[in-house]
């Protein structure tokens, strides 16, 4: 039974600095071969945001919002992948996403 306790408690301590790690890491997601890129954190939080002047268009603002929206859900992707390669092996799956729930 001991042995099972000092298991449990190692995993625990293991996927909490799992979680850490994702919380400390800086991703880019990026839209239109990199003319918008957002670089958030492992927890969500945006960090920067950098536009190419190229796509500054005072005639067309729907492809720059587009633009910034296809950046930012190419980060949340890309932060749902960490979080299932740092804490897939550590969780058990809770549906079709695992453990990229974890973070929205």
């Amino acid at each position: 039974m001991q042995a099972i306790l000092q298991q449990a408690q190692e995993m625990q301590q293991q996927l909490q600095a799992a979680q850490q790690e994702i919380l400390a890491t800086e991703l880019v997601g990026s839209a239109g071969n990199g003319l918008v890129e957002i670089t958030l954190t492992g927890g969500g939080e945006v960090r920067g945001v950098k536009i190419d002047p190229k796509v500054v268009d005072p005639e067309d603002v729907e492809t720059l919002q587009d633009l910034v929206q296809g950046a930012f859900a190419d980060g949340h992707d890309k932060i749902g992948k960490l979080a299932q390669e740092k804490l897939g092996p550590l969780t058990p799956s809770s549906g079709p996403e695992g453990a990229s729930g974890l973070f929205g």
